[in-house]
């Protein structure tokens, strides 16, 4: 009967149900502004164009109006919140679609995990397209917390939970013809297949692109960008709170390639979602660098649905859903009014309608997660050399250096060294509380007193914990586990600030905005710490993803991820 009534208010034969009247159409279709009236019916647009009769009416007065935009990857889990609570956000940014990869919360829950995210999606002001979370474990070199097979993905998919295959974080096994990781991308053979493969290039490359992945969003440079494209890749390009690639990469977009681009936020914190915005944001700072306001606008919607194989969305014509951003100014977009099937939602930065805000219960599945072996937690690191391997964090990366450096050794064990940024940092398993632990030293952060910690560690989400000595180290993560998960800072035997994350230890159900006063107090007292790092707490979370070069820590030990193998944190000089 739907159809039935979209037919007949797209012959004219009866009245919309909305008409928005004089607005300037961003047409990613033909590339032109277009002005006409757009009329919607049940969440549909139904006809662009003069003369359509109207149940209500909206006058735009020369408003654009542009499809409502679309994150190509993005990790809600990141956010520290919930999927409502992340809507919150970004729809009022005019961002109606987001695909979902909820690998964080699966490796800690599992299958239970996924559905817990489907199910916390349903109902809310943004469609979450969720894709099927492939490194369950990333690697055999982490103790994760689920295991999820080409059987259990496929089950998912049968279901009609996720839609596509997310990241092929094991770019290694994918390349070398792993059985198991050849069969998760045998099972969604049709659909998307999203692939993660940084500095990958040359032959290497190729065998990675005819495993199956079509899209790449690890770019760090133009070239590594152009080469991926020439493979047949689509190339998103990402703007996260710890990975900023867009201005390195916006001199890539011209007129021969920009079909085959999307944007993406990856991983993206609070206060960054609240001050500067999501996918909206990366569109303005294209349109200012001088890209084309239409194909700006392309790229962040047509060219993600498309990839995706969501042909309802992502352009404003007839037939499509009714997800629409009306805006002022061309030159800087910034959504004054916001629908989603065709219904207002948000309106001047703000969502209409809160009442999806309030949480269901947490499932025992995704509470009570951290558990630790506490018996034989042990961070000392006896002496065996004069030279250690050290994680060089790099600001605003996610990639790693590995440097080689000369350690400080105290009563024959080997210390953090603040006077030269040298800090201990630890990975302990808290999904089976086997007491494994990897121990080692990173550079980069720039405390000179206490510790931080948390249960964010990207993939595995082990807890994780970086200091100037053991004292603060041990306060820091006790006072995580006491929380069941989240993140906290310590100063010897003083915790200083804390941030509870009761869900998977990634997530609260608290409102954004307190999750992010939280998440500032937390960077303050890092930052009079010492941190001279822009977000301690999210770089401190890729220092255990085993899949980014060069050198990270599992709790399994210490990865060279380049050769896919340990690697012995004394280094022979």
């Amino acid at each position: 009967m739907q159809n039935f009534d979209l037919l007949a208010v797209a012959r004219g034969d009866r009245p919309a149900d909305l008409a928005l009247r004089n607005g300037r159409i961003v047409n990613v279709l033909s590339g032109d502004i277009e002005e006409a009236d757009v009329a919607l019916c049940g969440g549909r647009i139904a006809g662009v164009g003069a003369s359509y009769a109207a149940t209500e009416e909206v006058d735009l007065q020369g408003a654009f109006v542009a499809p409502g935009l679309i994150d190509a990857h993005v990790h809600i889990e990141s956010s520290l919140c919930l999927p409502a609570q992340f809507a919150e956000a970004v729809v009022p940014c005019g961002v109606t679609t987001v695909a979902a990869d909820p690998h964080e919360i699966a490796n800690v829950a599992g299958v239970a995990g996924v559905r817990f995210m489907a199910e916390c999606s349903r109902n809310i002001p943004l469609q979450v397209v969720l894709m099927a979370p492939s490194a369950v474990p990333a690697t055999h070199m982490e103790t994760s917390g689920a295991v999820l097979t080409a059987e259990d993905l496929a089950g998912l998919l049968d279901e009609g939970t996720v839609h596509g295959l997310a990241e092929l974080m094991n770019f290694p096994g994918t390349i070398q013809g792993d059985q198991e990781v050849l069969a998760k991308i045998a099972a969604f053979n049709g659909r998307p297949r999203d692939g993660h493969a940084p500095a990958l290039s040359g032959q290497p490359l190729n065998a990675y692109a005819a495993a199956g992945p079509g899209s790449d969003h690890e770019c760090a440079t133009v070239a590594e960008a152009s080469e991926k494209l020439a493979r047949g890749f689509y190339i998103l390009i990402r703007e996260a709170t710890n990975a900023r690639n867009l201005h390195t990469l916006l001199p890539l977009i011209n007129a021969r390639n920009d079909r085959r681009i999307c944007f993406c936020t990856d991983d993206r914190m609070p206060g960054d979602l609240l001050e500067h915005g999501s996918i909206d944001y990366i569109l303005r700072e294209a349109i200012s660098f001088g890209i084309e306001p239409v194909t700006a606008f392309r790229i962040a919607t047509l060219n993600s649905a498309e990839w995706f194989g969501l042909h309802d969305r992502g352009a404003i014509a007839p037939g499509r859903r009714a997800d629409l951003m009306v805006f002022d100014d061309l030159q800087a977009p910034s959504a004054a009014l916001v629908y989603t099937d065709g219904q207002l939602r948000a309106e001047n930065g703000r969502l209409l309608d809160d009442s999806s805000l309030v949480l269901a219960s947490v499932p025992a599945s995704v509470s009570s997660t951290v558990r630790v072996a506490w018996d034989s937690f042990d961070l000392r690191i006896p002496a065996a050399g004069s030279h250690v391997r050290v994680i060089g964090s790099l600001e605003n990366q996610v990639l790693t250096e590995e440097r080689i450096l000369e350690a400080r050794i105290e009563d024959g064990q080997a210390v953090s060294d603040p006077a030269r940024d040298i800090l201990k940092i630890a990975v302990v398993d808290r999904h089976t509380a086997s007491g494994s632990m990897g121990l080692g030293f990173i550079q980069g952060f720039g405390l000179q007193r206490g510790a931080i910690a948390g249960t964010i560690a990207h993939d595995h989400h082990n807890l994780v914990i970086i200091g100037v000595d053991d004292e603060s180290m041990t306060n820091a993560a006790r006072t995580v586990a006491e929380m069941g998960g989240g993140l906290a800072i310590a100063d010897g035997s003083e915790s200083l600030t804390t941030l509870p994350l009761p869900v998977a230890g990634l997530m609260s159900a608290q409102p954004l905005a307190k999750v992010r006063s939280d998440y500032d107090a937390l960077l303050d007292a890092a930052h009079e710490l010492g941190a001279t790092i822009y977000d301690p707490f999210m770089a401190m979370s890729f220092m255990g993803l085993e899949v980014i070069p060069k050198l990270k820590l599992t709790d399994q030990g210490l990865v060279d991820v380049e050769t896919f193998n340990f690697v012995d944190l004394f280094a022979k000089q």
